[in-house]
Parts: C-alpha cells; sequence; structure tokens
C-alpha cells in the first residue's frame, strides 16, 4: 500500500495547508445551515457539477448543489425549522495529492414544526483540488434515527 502523499494546497480564503483547507471547508458546511440567508453559500464551497446524496431510505435521493440549497433555504426562511444546529463530532481525513476523502460523524438538534429533536448521522465527502482551491466534488449523507 502507498503512503498518502501530502499537497500543499492552492488556497480557499488564505489557507495554504492541504488538512486546513478542509477542515474549513468542512467547517463551512455545517455552519452553513444556522441561516436561510448562510445556506447559499454552500454553493461557493463545492465544484460547479458537485453532488450531494441523501441515503437515508431504500433508495438514494440525489441533489445537484442548487437543488440542495433550495428547499433548506425554503425550510429556515419559514421558521418550520428553528434553533437547528449541527456538529461535526468526529473526522478521519486522508488526503492524496490533489483528492481527498472524509468521514464525518455528527450531531444536530433543532426544533422542526414546533417539536424538539436530536440527532446524528454519518458523512462522506470527497474533495478535489482546483485553481480556486479545495472544494467538495461530492457529500453523502446517513442519519441515525431521530428522537
Amino acid at each position: 500500500m502507498s503512503k498518502a502523499r501530502h499537497s500543499t494546497a492552492r488556497t480557499l480564503g488564505g489557507v495554504t495547508d492541504a488538512k486546513a483547507a478542509i477542515d474549513a471547508l468542512t467547517a463551512a458546511f455545517f455552519e452553513a445551515f444556522s441561516s436561510p440567508d448562510h445556506v447559499p453559500n454552500i454553493a461557493r464551497l463545492f465544484i460547479p457539477q458537485g453532488m450531494i446524496i441523501k441515503n437515508l431510505d431504500a433508495q438514494p435521493v440525489v441533489y445537484s448543489v442548487p437543488e440542495f440549497i433550495a428547499p433548506r433555504v425554503e425550510l429556515l426562511a419559514s421558521s418550520r425549522l428553528t434553533d437547528f444546529t449541527e456538529a461535526e463530532t468526529t473526522e478521519l481525513t486522508q488526503i492524496w495529492g490533489n483528492v481527498a476523502q472524509r468521514w464525518s460523524s455528527y450531531r444536530k438538534s433543532g426544533i422542526l414544526d414546533g417539536q424538539p429533536f436530536t440527532g446524528g448521522g454519518h458523512k462522506s465527502s470527497q474533495f478535489v483540488n482546483t485553481p480556486e482551491g479545495w472544494r467538495f466534488s461530492s457529500l453523502i449523507w446517513d442519519d441515525e434515527p431521530t428522537t
């Protein structure tokens, strides 16, 4: 098995270390759900052809980035979802040159339609180093049941 080769990344907001850039991208993704005004920022985190996949049921649901963003802006703007927080709790990031993979666990909580909930799950994210810096190419998630 070959040893991972760490890349000196092109920048995202001045970050030149590959792991630091991927950490910043991931944090920005989780933070985007704090407000309907922040959700559109997800688009700048992805390559234009990026995809986001929800794999909760028997059939995965594949979204383009704009398809993913629109209903989440609406949900947050409608105030059906309030006090929402989602945070990465563990991660394993592997970087090989200009590609990377990150496995994340996360916790979330909020109030949906007046009912408090908590939960968590797992995400698998793939990244590419582009002329503009590191970007998500895809993200897949599977939630644990909420309470």
